[in-house]
């Protein structure tokens, strides 16, 4: 048996590309669900309250005056964007599993070890099809750190995706002739042109602080599919389905105060010669102070209820996606 284990490493080697496969379903999947729920919320951010008074009004006006369709207004950016971070955070997050599994917690979760947990189970009994039969037998806090490191990696790519985003959307005039930026590629170029890459990585290290509570979104998420599959007759997608929604609310119970200071610090002027007014922080200390200060406790939960809404949707039908495509995939 211990033979037959020892053999699996050279097998999953050839099956890397599985996650990053599948992480561009999860990509799709998300945004197809959670689009609309982008669309709703920058609409209340760059108008007041005369023109939608909350997010059902503004729901119900743009489907009878643009249709279905106009909740997906600019979708095909993030579209992109979604497809290539979910491919690389899903697709190393499957390879740190696996590397955890053989290097980390190989020896003590090697069978009829007396150390080994009582509710291993092999991977074809299990939900979780984003695993190697090792990996399968991670401890909780295993996929917590596989996580992390994945929430590490994909921050390279994240941040600067989400520091243009950002600065698209604290745009408000209606006229595209008033705006400091045209679109993204207007915005990389600008930011580049005067702060170099440097700027176009502004707000990394909030990125990769947010990121770090990855830890509770897979450690959760291998919790409650372990509880689901022992304790329901669900499927594996409705498992995946109920899992990867509830544990998405858990991360953002657990992240959403560092989110927002993270969007301070990317919408903060940069100053220079980008000429879009005076920097407010030198540092993510000050921008959480500024939260602080402004708002009090509360100030770092604003905006959380339309966030938490679309977590549960969205990253449900991600999950589903993408272990439906791990399974799928030969």
């Amino acid at each position: 048996m211990a033979a037959d284990l020892k053999q699996k490493p050279a097998e999953t080697n050839n099956k890397n590309y599985k996650g990053f496969v599948a992480g561009v379903f999860s990509g799709i999947a998300k945004l197809s669900v959670g689009h609309p729920f982008d669309t709703v919320k920058v609409r209340l951010q760059t108008t007041d309250s005369t023109r939608f008074s909350g997010p059902l009004q503004c729901v119900v006006q743009t489907v009878r005056n643009e249709g279905v369709r106009g909740l997906y207004k600019g979708a095909t950016p993030p579209l992109v964007g979604w497809m290539f971070m979910d491919s690389i955070m899903l697709g190393s997050l499957t390879v740190y599993r696996r590397l955890l599994a053989e290097h980390v917690f190989y020896r003590r979760l090697t069978p009829h070890s007396p150390s080994t947990p009582p509710n291993v189970r092999p991977e074809k009994e299990g939900p979780i099809a984003a695993t190697s039969h090792a990996a399968a037998h991670l401890p909780s806090y295993g996929h917590g750190l596989a996580g992390v490191l994945a929430g590490c990696t994909v921050s390279f790519i994240a941040a600067p995706v989400e520091h243009v985003k950002a600065r698209l959307q604290i745009q408000y005039s209606a006229k595209k002739t008033e705006r400091l930026y045209s679109g993204p590629v207007d915005c990389l170029r600008k930011i580049y042109g005067a702060h170099g890459v440097r700027g176009i990585y502004k707000g990394l290290f909030s990125t990769l602080l947010f990121r770090s509570f990855f830890f509770f979104w897979w450690g959760s998420y291998d919790i409650l599919s372990r509880l689901l599959r022992d304790r329901t007759n669900l499927s594996a997608p409705a498992i995946n389905f109920w899992a990867g929604g509830l544990s998405a609310q858990v991360f953002w119970l657990t992240s959403y105060p560092s989110d927002v200071v993270k969007q301070r610090v990317m919408t903060d002027p940069m100053g220079g010669k980008l000429n879009d007014g005076t920097p407010r922080f030198r540092n993510w200390l000050q921008a959480a102070q500024a939260v602080y200060r402004e708002g009090g406790a509360k100030g770092y939960w604003r905006g959380f209820l339309p966030c938490f809404l679309r977590a549960f949707p969205a990253n449900a039908m991600a999950l589903v996606a993408f272990e439906g495509v791990m399974r799928a995939l030969p």
